[in-house]
């Protein structure tokens, strides 16, 4: 590919942005130490869609979000939630979009924790009626690690935590709308209700690069 042959401060910088994306999911326009990999990536486009096709996985840059991504006709590279783990990102889904459309496209998605719980503890759920501390810091890490938030505060489990909600929730589980994605995250949410459980031993596919 061209971008070896121009000089090794490319390839570098095209190392950097690839193992980014392949170790984080998500590259973000928004998020400071994201975006001069996004923006590289999205000048060399080309060569980095004929990098990942060798991998098997398809380039994704929407730039109307400032997200770029990867997903795979193969199947491969999903990480495996917990059934927990996926309420929890269908309820960050369902608040992104709620503020989304409160807010201008430049303003941060800023929620609290008691935001978050208030959303779930709507579920009444038998098996798990509120969050425990320790399953809602694991979960808000894993989400952290794919760029899908970015935690304010230092203990998410306090009551007014502050977190970012990034675009790339919304590719996390793909829906072609806002309005899409409110109704689809609804949906489901209401299957988990139906089904009574939310147990952390129950995992589930959830493929966070598409």
């Amino acid at each position: 590919m061209k971008i070896f042959e121009d000089s090794p401060v490319q390839k570098e910088k095209f190392r950097i942005a690839a193992n980014k994306l392949l170790n984080h999911c998500f590259i973000l326009k928004k998020k400071e130490d994201t975006r001069k990999e996004y923006v590289f990536i999205v000048q060399n486009k080309e060569s980095f869609r004929d990098y990942f096709d060798l991998l098997g996985y398809e380039l994704d840059i929407n730039e109307a979000q400032g997200v770029v991504s990867l997903t795979s006709p193969y199947g491969t590279g999903r990480l495996r939630l917990r059934k927990l783990e996926s309420i929890l990102l269908l309820i960050l889904r369902l608040l992104y979009v709620e503020k989304k459309k409160e807010l201008s496209l430049s303003d941060d998605i800023l929620v609290t924790t008691d935001d978050v719980n208030e959303k779930y503890n709507m579920l009444k759920i038998q098996s798990k009626p509120t969050l425990d501390k320790t399953a809602l810091r694991d979960s808000m890490r894993v989400f952290k690690r794919y760029n899908i938030i970015s935690l304010i505060d230092r203990d998410v489990a306090m009551s007014d935590a502050r977190m970012i909600i990034y675009p790339s929730v919304l590719f996390a589980l793909p829906n072609d709308s806002l309005n899409d994605a409110y109704s689809h995250a609804n949906q489901m949410l209401d299957q988990y209700i139906s089904g009574g459980e939310a147990g952390d031993d129950e995992n589930i596919d959830q493929d966070t690069t598409d």
